[in-house]
């Protein structure tokens, strides 16, 4: 296993238990003790975790994994959300895409598309359409955020301010009907607000595993969304919790 594999494996475990033992690692990756000790302590140098005594910890905060180390999550759910979300952009329309790897694969599906112009803040996402001159690409500037690769602040909402979006597709790191659509950073919370206020429509994806989980900043309550696409893991018990707050479910 490549070690940009196994960092991504040690990072979606601590991640999602809070913690990771040594020998668990070993035997999750297929890997020498030694290997993983060396790997923790990387992700320790670049403060992603904090090294203990046979292990590691996400210690007190939420973690938020880079946007790099967060790829290869929920891939083929991600995929099916985004073709699944890319069908309800109409033709000539205009598009909102905040950060994130869903909203990343969204703007991939609308690669092929002609007629339609994207505003983005996500410099990744530009750089994927910046080469396909049948769509109009607009980059929304600001304080560039090294985990997500957006930019946000108040530069970025007023240019947005200035738009007429007909369809944005939000990206979140938790949602839940009563906390509604969160994310880690405040700044970036602002922006994707933002967003929403020029959007004739709101859409969210995010997988299965974000949804009811709650993270750091509130973005909006779930009165304003119109619509969630999800994939089929979500749990019958949360999708009507959902849909109680006036938000069409979409699974994938």
């Amino acid at each position: 296993m490549l070690k940009v594999d196994r960092i991504a494996r040690i990072l979606d475990h601590v991640s999602k238990e809070g913690s990771a033992d040594v020998h668990v690692l070993t035997e999750l990756l297929g890997v020498s003790g030694a290997t993983v000790r060396r790997d923790l302590q990387t992700l320790h140098e670049q403060g992603l975790l904090h090294r203990t005594r046979g292990g590691a910890v996400t210690g007190t905060f939420n973690l938020e994994l880079p946007l790099r180390h967060r790829a290869g999550r929920q891939q083929a759910e991600k995929r099916r959300i985004a073709l699944a979300a890319a069908r309800l952009v109409p033709e000539g329309a205009v598009v909102g895409m905040t950060g994130g790897t869903t909203v990343t694969e969204i703007a991939r599906a609308l690669a092929e598309r002609s007629g339609i112009t994207v505003v983005t803040n996500a410099v990744n996402i530009a750089a994927d359409l910046i080469a396909r001159s049948e769509i109009r690409l607009v980059v929304v500037g600001g304080n560039a955020r090294t985990a997500s690769y957006e930019l946000v602040g108040p530069a970025a909402e007023r240019m947005l301010a200035q738009y007429n979006l007909d369809i944005a597709f939000i990206g979140v790191d938790g949602l839940t009907a009563s906390e509604g659509c969160t994310t880690h950073d405040e700044m970036e919370a602002h922006t994707d607000r933002a967003f929403l206020r020029s959007s004739a429509r709101s859409v969210v994806v995010a997988d299965s595993t974000k949804v009811g989980r709650v993270t750091f900043a509130e973005i909006c309550p779930l009165a304003d969304i119109d619509d969630l696409v999800t994939d089929d893991g979500l749990d019958a018990v949360r999708e009507q919790a959902v849909a109680e707050c006036g938000v069409r479910v979409l699974r994938a």
